[in-house]
């Protein structure tokens, strides 16, 4: 089956937009929750994703991306001052 190139072209400033929607979503769960139980994580990350509108994601996502914020917390910024 071939496909358009001018309905690829068209397509891809929704995807650019949805996926910048998923990387707030992430980035905001990252940034409160980082290396919190999974339960919370999850929580927060589909609650952002929710705030976001960010639609049409496959649950096996967003769990392994809630699993990945729990286990890797977010390194302390360094000390700039000391």
């Amino acid at each position: 089956m071939a496909t358009d190139p001018r309905e690829y072209e068209k397509a891809m400033p929704l995807v650019v937009a949805h996926l910048a929607k998923i990387e707030r979503a992430v980035d905001r769960a990252r940034a409160s929750h980082s290396g919190q139980p999974y339960a919370a994580v999850h929580q927060a990350l589909v609650e952002a994703l929710q705030d976001e509108d960010a639609k049409c994601i496959v649950p096996q996502v967003i769990e392994e991306l809630a699993r990945q914020i729990s286990e890797n917390p977010v390194s302390p910024l360094p000390d700039i001052h000391g």
